[in-house]
């Protein structure tokens, strides 16, 4: 909606969202649990019904004058969920084309949407007020809704239906990444509730309450949504649905449906825009974040890997894509980029836990104030930053304990690191002679023991050039022993 300023601003919703499934239709530990984390969550979330990318064949069918399909064409169905963002927009715009062109008997679109952006909202209802086929919005299944920028999509439908058990409403426009001031937040509000009263009034539905919905964030059950004529149907199921649209007459269209006895054609989204869909919610792109961090730390940690720090890299572009649709605030990145420095200073500094813990709690808080509260869809839930929290903790215990593993080891340089290493007599050492010790042969002498030649001997230190060595324990062996001793 249009506010005069490059803010954008997105209708308001109710719940934090959680995205329902679609009713058809996750040394080198460290950064090898990097990588198994992002390949999984790709696999998760690219996972996505067979794309309807080409149009499919419409079954034999004739068009009436007025443009509508014949009984025998088919009825296309496919779903919309989640956030409203250019990702769905783009896959919605293209399927109604799409439809349209396959000449179908209609489109159903099954929608459960806490809201989204006010962009991607207009072009789907651009979409579907331009379309020559009937475009028929269904708040479905049980338990979904269609909140916000939802409730504008359902009012610009040919036929607005809804389950049982759902609910719309709560459309008052709020802004991203700031707060209007009066004058802001009245014009933003006349002009949302101008674009809802036209089409709810242009479709024959109650504009009076759907003009209260923007004004006062009302929401309606089913039921109620169709005694008052904010929609047109409550059916429990999509067979009850085409059957009771069957016949129907749209304003303003003038469209009549043949859908009682049409066969049904499914589509759904490919796996590039669904990933590109799913990344959009915001507890994926907090995920995303962290697992980003995660592997830019587990590169500072163990420098030369190359893998932890490429999939870090990768896991921070996808979550700048996601947070790009998010209204992201200020605090929120300032707290997770705090937490990325108490993890780099802790490995630097070793301040045995207190900055790791520091960070710790900076990346839950920094989740839970990632995103503007106003846009209540927009939220992370409490079991992902539960989750981040543990596995934020798990990660950098394993990286300070590889560290400190690292420390206790002898210096692998100088004169010093022979210190502990086993080699082999030479010749007898009585108390001087000959060992060999990674492949070089150094001069040694023993201190209270004679050796004999060939005898394991251990290295207790280095007096100048000269080894003084001891009888090697049986079973002992070196870490740092190498085959050319042998």
């Amino acid at each position: 909606m249009s506010t005069g300023r490059a803010t954008p601003i997105q209708p308001g919703c109710g719940d934090a969202v959680t995205q329902p499934p679609a009713r058809r239709h996750a040394g080198r530990g460290p950064f090898f649990a990097v990588v198994l984390l992002l390949l999984t969550l790709m696999v998760t979330l690219g996972a996505a019904p067979a794309a309807g990318a080409a149009a499919p064949a419409a079954a034999p069918s004739t068009v009436t004058g007025t443009g509508t399909a014949a009984p025998s064409a088919p009825v296309w169905v496919t779903t919309a969920t989640g956030i409203i963002d250019p990702a769905l927009a783009g896959f919605l715009t293209k399927t109604v084309k799409q439809a349209a062109d396959a000449k179908a008997a209609a489109l159903v679109i099954e929608m459960d949407t806490p809201g989204g952006l006010d962009s991607s909202m207009r072009q789907i209802i651009q979409a579907e007020l331009d379309s020559p086929i009937p475009v028929v919005f269904y708040v479905y299944p049980e338990g979904a809704r269609a909140a916000s920028a939802g409730l504008y999509i359902l009012m610009g439908a040919d036929i607005a239906a809804m389950a049982p058990q759902t609910n719309l409403g709560a459309a008052t426009p709020v802004a991203l990444g700031g707060t209007m001031d009066d004058t802001e937040k009245a014009k933003v509000t006349n002009d949302a509730a101008a674009y809802i009263t036209a089409l709810a009034k242009n479709h024959g539905r109650n504009a009076a309450w759907a003009e209260q919905a923007v004004r006062q964030a009302v929401s309606l059950p089913a039921d109620q949504a169709l005694s008052l004529n904010v929609v047109d149907v409550v059916a429990p199921d999509l067979p009850s649905l085409l059957k009771a649209i069957d016949g129907k007459v749209t304003e303003p269209k003038g469209l009549t449906l043949y859908t009682a006895e049409a066969p049904m054609k499914e589509t759904g989204m490919g796996w590039v825009a669904s990933f590109l869909h799913a990344i959009a919610n915001p507890d994926i792109a907090c995920v995303l974040v962290i697992i980003g961090i995660l592997g830019l730390i587990f590169e500072i940690a163990a420098p030369g890997h190359i893998v932890s720090g490429l999939v870090g890299v990768i896991a921070l572009l996808l979550a700048a894509y996601g947070l790009a649709e998010l209204p992201v605030t200020f605090i929120g990145i300032a707290l997770i980029v705090l937490a990325f420095i108490f993890f780099v200073v802790e490995i630097k500094v070793q301040s045995h836990g207190a900055l790791g813990i520091a960070g710790v709690v900076a990346i839950v808080l920094g989740g839970l104030l990632l995103f503007n509260s106003s846009a209540s869809y927009a939220r992370v839930g409490w079991p992902v930053l539960t989750a981040v929290a543990v596995l934020a903790a798990a990660a950098f215990a394993l990286v300070i304990s590889r560290i400190r593993i690292a420390l206790r080891r002898p210096k692998a340089t100088g004169l010093s690191a022979l210190v502990s290493v086993q080699g082999v007599a030479l010749s007898p050492l009585d108390p001087t002679g000959q060992v060999k010790i990674r492949g070089e042969i150094w001069k040694a002498r023993t201190e209270g023991e004679a050796l004999l030649k060939d005898q394991r001997i251990e290295v207790l230190s280095v007096k100048g050039l000269t080894l003084v060595v001891r009888r090697a324990e049986p079973g002992a062996s070196s870490p740092t022993q190498t085959a050319a001793e042998h």
